[in-house]
C-alpha cells in the first residue's frame, strides 16, 4: 500500500558457537526465557592461567579466552556446530580442519590442541605451566554480557556509520544475534525498557552495547582495518552499536519475522 511505513523485521539470525570465532547463520532459533540462543558462545578456549572456576563456572572477562580483541588472526577460522550430530566443525583456510565432539574428553582434547596450534605464539600459559583448555559447561554461555541475552542491531545504524566514514564496515564486524531491517539509524536505542514481540516470543530490551577493539577486525580478512569505536565517538558522540535484550517469553524466531513493540 502506497505510503505505508515498512515494519521492522529480522533480516538475519546468527549464533557464535565458539567464543571469538565466526558466526553461524541460522534459519531459525528456539528461544527460552532467560537464556541466549541455543549454543551461542557455548564453547571457548580458556587461555592458560584463566581465572575460570570449572567447578562453578561464572562470567569472567573475555581476555581470559581466545578472543578477537587479543587474537585477530583467529577470525580466519570458520566454526559450525551441528546440533543433530553434536559435532563441532572448524575450518582453517590456511590448511587443516577438525571435526570433533565438544562434549567428550577426547573431543575437547583434540579441539584444545587444534585451537592452541592456531593461536601459535598468542597461546598463553599460566605461571604454574597451566596450558590453554577447551571448555563447555551445560547451560553456561561464554558471552560478553554477565547474563544470558540476545544482541540486536539495526541495519540503519550500521548504514549511518558507513555513510559517516565513507567506507563499508559490514554487519558481521559487530557480532549480533539478530540484525533488524526497516529501522531508522539508532532507533534501537529508543527501545530501551520496551518489549519486542516476534510471533509468540517476547524480549525485553535492557541496555545499549558499548563496542570494544574486537570491532577493528574485519571478519572476512582477519585483519585490523578500521576503528569503529573511534569512528562512533567522533561522528556520533558514543561508542554504542546495538542493544541487549532478555527473553521473557520463549518461542521460535526466523529471518523475515516481523518485530512489533509495546511498552
Amino acid at each position: 500500500m502506497e505510503g505505508e511505513v515498512p515494519r521492522m523485521k529480522i533480516e538475519s539470525l546468527y549464533r557464535y558457537p565458539v567464543k571469538g570465532l565466526t558466526p553461524e547463520p541460522l534459519s531459525s532459533a528456539t528461544l527460552t526465557p532467560g537464556r541466549c540462543i541455543p549454543f551461542d558462545r557455548a564453547f571457548a578456549l580458556a587461555q592458560g592461567g584463566a581465572s575460570l572456576d570449572i567447578a562453578h563456572p561464572a562470567w569472567i572477562s573475555k581476555v581470559n579466552f581466545l578472543c578477537l580483541a587479543k587474537n585477530p588472526a583467529t577470525a580466519r577460522l570458520r566454526a559450525r556446530f551441528d546440533a543433530t550430530s553434536s559435532l563441532l566443525h572448524i575450518h582453517d583456510p590456511l590448511g587443516g580442519d577438525i571435526t570433533a565432539s565438544p562434549f567428550t574428553a577426547e573431543g575437547k582434547a583434540a579441539l584444545t590442541t587444534y585451537l592452541t596450534t592456531a593461536l601459535g605464539d598468542e597461546a598463553r600459559y599460566g605461571e604454574n605451566g597451566a596450558a590453554p583448555q577447551f571448555h563447555h559447561f551445560s547451560a553456561h554461555s561464554f558471552c560478553d554480557h554477565k547474563t544470558q541475552v540476545i544482541s540486536l542491531i539495526g541495519l540503519g545504524s550500521i548504514a549511518a556509520l558507513e555513510h559517516a566514514v565513507g567506507a563499508p564496515r559490514g554487519k558481521l564486524r559487530f557480532r549480533a544475534n539478530i540484525y533488524i531491517e526497516n529501522i531508522a539509524p539508532w532507533a534501537e536505542f529508543t527501545l530501551l525498557g520496551k518489549t519486542l514481540h516476534i510471533g509468540g516470543t517476547r524480549l525485553l530490551v535492557q541496555e545499549r552495547i558499548d563496542r570494544c577493539p574486537a570491532t577493528m577486525v574485519n571478519p572476512e580478512t582477519a585483519e585490523k582495518d578500521a576503528n569503529p569505536v573511534k569512528e562512533l565517538r567522533a561522528h556520533f558522540g558514543h561508542i554504542d552499536m546495538g542493544v541487549y535484550a532478555k527473553v521473557i517469553e520463549g518461542g521460535t524466531v526466523r529471518p523475515g519475522d516481523t518485530i512489533t513493540v509495546s511498552c
